[in-house]
């Protein structure tokens, strides 16, 4: 039985070549050790692609006071200014980032996304933070305020919270001096590293 590792190799003679099969089912050991090498070379990539969505969010303000970069600086840098870690202060800065892709659904995209990357805690964080949110703006569409309290038991609630209240929900003031993008990019190849975890 092989091993994801000796499917996944850093072979650069791999890289190049391409699976000579066109049904999966058809597939040798040597096609899939093909597709493995070209696929950890395309690892490396994933960081930047996050920091391209990012710069994305400053063309969408949605309504809100300052665009959507901003209000991720924002929460990025509140996040670190309170003393987060690595990873926090990187799920403060993305969590939206999905909304380049579809706003209704953008905290289970952007978590989904960044699953393989992240503690299982900050998944569900950035999975259900909008639902967190609603207890500051739900009265006004007629929703629970209340549906955060479903998740009060679970290990990662007290997480969500912060990110809501202390780093998400006061980051929509767009004369706030934020730090840079390019600040946070070391943190962000740290978390979005090129090895990421199976699921």
């Amino acid at each position: 039985m092989n091993k994801i590792s000796d499917i996944l190799k850093d072979d650069p003679a791999l890289v190049s070549e391409q699976a000579k099969f066109t049904r999966m089912q058809d597939g040798t050991l040597e096609d899939w050790q093909k597709i493995g090498a070209a696929h950890k070379q395309d690892f490396t990539k994933t960081a930047d692609r996050f920091i391209d969505m990012l710069k994305q969010l400053e063309n969408a303000t949605l309504g809100f006071a300052c665009d959507q970069l901003q209000h991720a600086l924002m929460c990025g840098t509140l996040a670190r200014r309170d003393g987060a870690t690595d990873e926090q202060i990187v799920i403060a800065l993305c969590h939206d980032i999905a909304k380049v892709i579809n706003v209704p659904n953008h905290g289970p995209i952007a978590a989904e996304m960044m699953r393989p990357y992240i503690s299982d805690d900050s998944y569900h964080v950035i999975r259900n933070h909008q639902a967190f949110q609603g207890e500051h703006y739900y009265h006004y569409m007629g929703a629970p305020t209340d549906l955060r309290l479903q998740w009060k038991d679970e290990p990662w609630y007290d997480l969500a919270v912060k990110l809501v209240d202390e780093w998400d929900a006061p980051a929509f003031d767009p004369d706030f001096e934020a730090d840079s993008l390019e600040s946070f990019i070391p943190l962000m190849r740290r978390v979005f590293h090129d090895s990421p975890m199976p699921l």
